[in-house]
């Protein structure tokens, strides 16, 4: 896969969570629940995601970008968007950003080009079940589930393009005047769970409660980046060290590659296993605003 030493702890990241969530599925199946079949079909688009992501679904270049780690703003990635590589070449160009701020709005542009990569992945899974919906001669008792997983789906992709459309938004207005120094969140992930909740049903106390929790979530966040580039100068090292023959200093940079790798695994797991929560919990209030 040539994925660099960040790239393949995240692929573990990934895994783990997906591994854990087939578990509990199989689960579920075995006690007679899950039988509209929704839980498994989420199981398969995210295996899908996972796979596009790190390249292990048979296509070149279909790796999405590492949210998690920023490398040199000046390298040759593509936004694969024109509206965003206007706003991205008029950002770099309009002296309004620090180079850490660069990397920070290089980061946001790199994660909405993410999530309009997720959301043409659901589409397609939707158009695909659409098309055998259709084909179906005789309604059955069947077909009313499958109606109502479709109708899950069509709100999973409404909630995806509220979420594109705002963080378009946001970064047409950064890029067009600057950072806030005011604004509470700076992590790309963290900003878009804020804007959803205050779209949501919650009560000021619960979205006060929610705040705290984001703040919580930005320091674990930020905490997986340092260990993500201490892992990665400890992979350039290690390089280094293996030419020159000296065993002990080579084994000494081992033991410390090791222990970046193992923690920057687990802060992953634990970064993406909350996200998760607390997407879900959002979602729950964005259907109860439908309802």
């Amino acid at each position: 896969l040539h994925l660099s030493a960040v790239k393949l702890a995240e692929l573990h990241s990934d895994l783990k969570i997906q591994e854990k969530d087939e578990l509990s599925w199989k689960k579920l199946k075995a006690e007679g629940l899950d039988v509209d079949g929704e839980k498994e079909a989420k199981l398969r688009r995210n295996l899908n995601v996972i796979m596009t992501k790190y390249g292990m679904n048979g296509k070149k270049d279909s790796q999405l970008v590492d949210t998690n780690y920023i490398k040199d703003p000046a390298e040759s990635d593509t936004l694969d968007d024109p509206r965003l590589e206007k706003l991205w070449s008029k950002a770099k160009t309009s002296g309004k950003f620090s180079d850490d701020e660069l990397d920070k709005l290089w980061r946001e542009f790199k994660h909405h080009k993410e999530k309009i990569h997720e959301y043409n992945i659901l589409l397609e899974t939707v158009s695909r079940t659409e098309d055998i919906h259709k084909n179906v001669i005789n309604p059955s008792e069947e077909n009313l589930v499958k109606e109502e997983i479709l109708h899950n789906k069509h709100r999973e992709l409404k909630d995806k393009l509220r979420s594109i459309n705002q963080g378009f938004e946001r970064l047409r207005k950064v890029s067009h005047q600057g950072y806030d120094t005011t604004s509470e969140f700076e992590e790309p992930r963290v900003i878009d769970l804020w804007d959803m909740a205050k779209s949501a049903n919650f009560t000021e106390k619960e979205l006060e409660s929610f705040r705290e929790e984001l703040k919580h979530f930005e320091a674990k966040i930020e905490k997986h980046h340092h260990y993500q580039k201490q892992l990665e100068i400890s992979h350039q090292k290690l390089k280094h060290v293996e030419g020159t023959g000296d065993k002990d200093h080579l084994n000494r940079n081992r033991e410390k590659y090791a222990m970046l790798e193992e923690k920057t695994k687990e802060l992953g797991y634990k970064v993406k296993k909350h996200l998760q929560d607390l997407t879900s919990r959002i979602s729950q209030g964005l259907q109860h605003n439908e309802l």
